[in-house]
């Protein structure tokens, strides 16, 4: 019943639109896909080791920002921060259920809940499929629980589309494995991966795909502007993946990270015992902070999200090629995002929930073919809440509230942009900042030491605190550290 009523929400949808349109034929389309766990691992990146030709082109056509930060490293307060073009201001901001208690079941009102409502508002058609807020699906219920009725963002979506195939609810199908079961179903008695022996709609992103696919050929027969948001799931744990996409690798080949042991002068507080990956009760190894787990196992593991990120690219290059075909393409921004990093062994922890460069740097495409020439590379740091003014920008709108972005529009065109560079992170009762030569760390929490500082000028590792050797760095760099604190932390006492 839960798919049927999603699948005829399809065809709902294209029967009528309420939405009163400007007469602005030229205004752009936008597709937004949002990848869970997607941290700086494509092909087009430095050193990365991932098989992606789709989102290479991609970036090699757009924008590729190779220094994109995310304000928490946790997926529903990233998305939250997202959508709202907000920093984190209070405790329930750190968490997944920020978007369910702070926007969902609420009346709608002239401020939008978030950019797509924005654009609902202007008269864009507003399609949700997969992981865009927090829910697989979009439906605020508990992972074993049954789906409900009640949107986590209530009045942002003309359509809002999911399948979960046989997997029938948006959450068993978030932790799906190729046979039908699930996490849930399996009480954790799994691995946290797979190689599926199953083509691509085997796995619930492949159905994401296909739906959002099946859209954009009836989109392309219409005048009024949408706006397209698709989510998809890999290579968010387990790293499940069809067969295939395993077999791009050598495995002898892949290599191990590089930052592997604890950094040097840290509490370790400031990491974590790897939970969320541990959960997985079939893994051949635990992680933890009190020795890496072996070389072999480090190998599979990182060829196992390999393999779930080429799945995730060939995905994302359907949606391209039918955006050509339709000959959508030359009037659709596109933006692929990643909601955070993931430690892949690195600093000894597998997962994300951490101020390390690991957790918080996020794969970011931009494509806007309105634009005559775009700047092919964007080394300049910038942050997730940057996203919502520059959509804003890109389509000609307005705000309706007070945004902590700024738009990238200017880094786009290369006409520059003006201030310090600077990105935000919060989580684990601290606050850090990035800029080109240091990320500075600041804990709120009675555990020494409580502020850590690490050198960018050469490499991005973090494996050494400097803090205690460089205070003339930290005095310099604190003051702009704090104008980054929105009142949700005070020294403990």
């Amino acid at each position: 019943m839960y798919r049927f009523i999603f699948l005829m929400s399809i065809v709902l949808g294209f029967s009528g639109c309420t939405e009163k349109l400007e007469d602005k034929p030229d205004r752009p389309n936008f597709l937004f896909i949002a990848v869970d766990d997607l941290r700086n691992e494509l092909g087009v990146y430095d050193n990365s080791q991932a098989i992606t030709p789709h989102l290479d082109s991609l970036a090699r056509s757009g924008s590729l920002f190779t220094h994109h930060f995310v304000q928490v490293p946790t997926c529903g307060a990233s998305r939250h921060a997202l959508i709202t073009g907000m920093r984190p201001y209070k405790p329930i901001h750190l968490s997944n259920r920020a978007i369910e208690v702070e926007i969902s079941g609420r009346p709608e009102t002239d401020t939008p809940e978030s950019f797509f409502h924005r654009f609902k508002q202007e008269g864009y058609r507003t399609i949700g499929i997969g992981k865009i807020s927090h829910s697989a699906d979009g439906l605020v219920y508990g992972y074993e629980e049954e789906p409900s009725a009640q949107r986590e963002l209530p009045h942002s979506w003309s359509e809002l589309l999911f399948d979960p195939g046989k997997w029938k609810t948006g959450w068993n199908a978030f932790f799906a494995y190729a046979n039908g079961e699930n996490r849930q179903s399996l009480k954790k008695q799994v691995k946290p991966y797979e190689a599926g022996e199953t083509d691509d709609n085997g796995y619930p992103d492949g159905l994401t795909t296909q739906l959002a696919v099946e859209r954009l050929k009836q989109l392309k027969d219409t005048d009024q502007p949408f706006f397209m948001a698709v989510g998809l799931f890999k290579p968010h744990l387990p790293f499940n993946a069809p067969k295939k996409y395993w077999d791009l690798y050598n495995r002898d080949s892949i290599e191990v990270s590089s930052n592997g042991d604890l950094p040097e002068n840290i509490h370790l507080a400031s990491l974590h015992e790897s939970g969320e990956f541990n959960q997985y009760a079939l893994g051949e190894e635990k992680a933890g902070l009190d020795r890496p787990v072996s070389e072999a196992y480090a190998k599979k593991l990182r060829h196992a999200y390999l393999a779930a990120v080429s799945y995730s690219d060939a995905q994302i290059g359907k949606l391209l090629s039918q955006l050509k075909a339709s000959g959508l393409d030359k009037n659709t921004v596109v933006v692929v995002w990643g909601d955070h990093g993931w430690h892949l062994g690195d600093q000894r922890v597998w997962g994300k929930h951490t101020l390390f460069e690991n957790a918080l740097k996020s794969a970011l495409i931009i494509k806007n073919p309105q634009m005559e020439k775009q700047a092919k590379r964007i080394d300049h740091i910038v942050e997730t809440v940057d996203l919502y003014p520059t959509l804003l920008e890109m389509g000609g709108l307005s705000p309706r509230k007070k945004l902590d972005g700024t738009s990238l529009v200017p880094l786009l065109d290369s006409s520059g942009t003006d201030g310090p560079e600077v990105a935000y992170g919060y989580y684990k009762k601290g606050i850090t900042m990035r800029t080109p030569e240091y990320r500075l760390t600041k804990y709120y929490r009675k555990a020494e030491p409580t502020v850590e500082l690490y050198a960018h000028s050469k490499h991005d590792l973090e494996n050494r605190n400097i803090a205690q050797e460089h205070p003339e760095i930290v005095a310099k760099l604190m003051p702009l550290l704090e104008e980054g604190n929105t009142g949700l932390y005070h020294t403990p006492q």
